[in-house]
């Protein structure tokens, strides 16, 4: 593989699919090699050419983790610009908590705590979506740790789950799942009662469970300058989640649309609080009224981000181009289809039911217009093109076992 020397680097925090997206993006727009940091060691990362690993058990620990990105940064410094980027809510948070101390080292991407604190908590993200007339599901705020009457204008079945992401990592109790679907008040009591003797002591939220499958959300993922104007803007149809309790909701197979209206009400929102960087927001179809409802804003990159580079437009372009060249960004609309998968065509076809997605999919699959983030042709020999195959084999077991449970 060619690697060019540039005069910045991305240091990474993670070891998952995010992780390799990212730095395959740097790859394929500059030919260069990111820095991955992780806690534990993943093949998939470790056994990668466009990787240096470097495996740091006790980064949960923010004094730690600090320690080592300074350590780091002062390895590097004089020597590149270092682009700091976290694969997880918690990694996030941390970066932005100690920003004045890092940025003596890193170039980090990320808003400023006061702004996060104001948007990432989902329940002040809906008093903003309140206020600038932008839909979001019906929702009653449960404050932990205090009496709550439980009493909603809308009926069961409800959804569960956390105002705080990073702060629910970090909590444990029985039966924890990302979020939460109960059919009845005895069911919600039950998770509530494990809930409050976790360390989680902020607000957890039940909403109207907006009805639809998988296929009924939407991902938009949006890039603000740093005079707070938002240049970039990717919409993706969401085919398929992930079932599983730890992981649920997150997408695994996405074809990039174009939706004028849920990108004004997303422009709305970020330019109103003065956002800069990366935006992700959830959003879903709700089929008994025809609105799009935001679900939360995510101050990152997520997880199914390269459903953007794979369709012609690299997200990390967006950052060099801004925050290192200092270039004037033109307002674009990502307007290219095409398939994001980390699962096979077989469970696509087996658990999407529209028969219109699924002859997208069979066209777009026959097209070859499809992008599977970590099967990267340079990049999967030896070692390596056994774990990603391993990894994309198994999503048969993961689904059909959900598929059982359910029943």
């Amino acid at each position: 593989m060619e690697f060019k020397e540039r005069e910045f680097m991305p240091v990474i925090l993670g070891a998952d699919i995010t992780a390799y997206s990212l730095a395959r993006s740097f790859y394929e727009e500059y030919s260069i090699k990111s820095l991955v940091v992780s806690q534990k060691q993943a093949k998939i990362i470790s056994e990668s050419k466009i990787i240096e690993n470097r495996v740091i058990p006790g980064l949960d620990d923010v004094n730690f983790l600090v320690e080592q990105l300074i350590k780091i940064g002062k390895e590097f410094k004089g020597k590149k610009k270092l682009i700091l980027m976290g694969c997880g809510d918690f990694y996030v948070r941390d970066f932005v908590d100690n920003k004045k101390v890092l940025e003596e080292y890193y170039v980090i991407p990320y808003i400023d705590k006061e702004l996060m604190d104001k948007i990432v908590l989902k329940d002040k993200f809906y008093e903003i979506c309140e206020k600038l007339g932008i839909n979001y599901p019906k929702t009653y705020v449960y404050n932990c740790g205090e009496e709550n009457d439980l009493k909603f204008d809308f009926d069961y079945p409800v959804i569960a789950k956390t105002a705080n992401s990073a702060l629910y990592h970090y909590a444990e109790f029985p039966g924890k799942k990302k979020v939460f679907r109960f059919n009845t008040e005895e069911e919600l009591k039950t998770m509530l009662s494990n809930l409050e003797k976790s360390s989680y002591d902020y607000k957890f939220l039940i909403q109207d469970c907006i009805p639809g499958d998988d296929s009924n959300m939407r991902v938009l993922t949006c890039y603000c300058d740093q005079n707070s104007k938002v240049k970039f803007a990717a919409l993706g149809h969401c085919l398929l989640e992930d079932h599983t309790a730890t992981a649920i909701g997150n997408p695994v197979a996405i074809i990039n649309e174009v939706d004028e209206k849920i990108v004004a009400d997303a422009v709305k929102f970020l330019e109103y609080v003065g956002y800069k960087g990366f935006a992700n927001f959830d959003i879903k179809y709700d089929s008994r009224n025809g609105t799009y409802n935001f679900f939360e804003i995510n101050v990152r990159l997520g997880r199914s981000n390269f459903y953007v580079t794979g369709s012609g437009f690299n997200t990390v372009k967006w950052i060099v181009d801004d925050l290192i060249y200092g270039k004037e960004l033109e307002y674009t609309v990502a307007d290219k289809e095409n398939l994001f998968t980390v699962v096979p065509k077989g469970i696509i076809l087996r658990y999407v039911k529209d028969g219109e997605l699924r002859s997208r999919v069979k066209r777009l699959w026959k097209q070859g217009k499809v992008s599977y983030p970590l099967y990267f042709k340079p990049d999967t020999k030896g070692k390596r093109a056994f774990y990603v195959a391993a990894a994309y084999m198994n999503q048969y077991r993961k689904y059909y076992k959900t598929e059982h449970e359910r029943k």
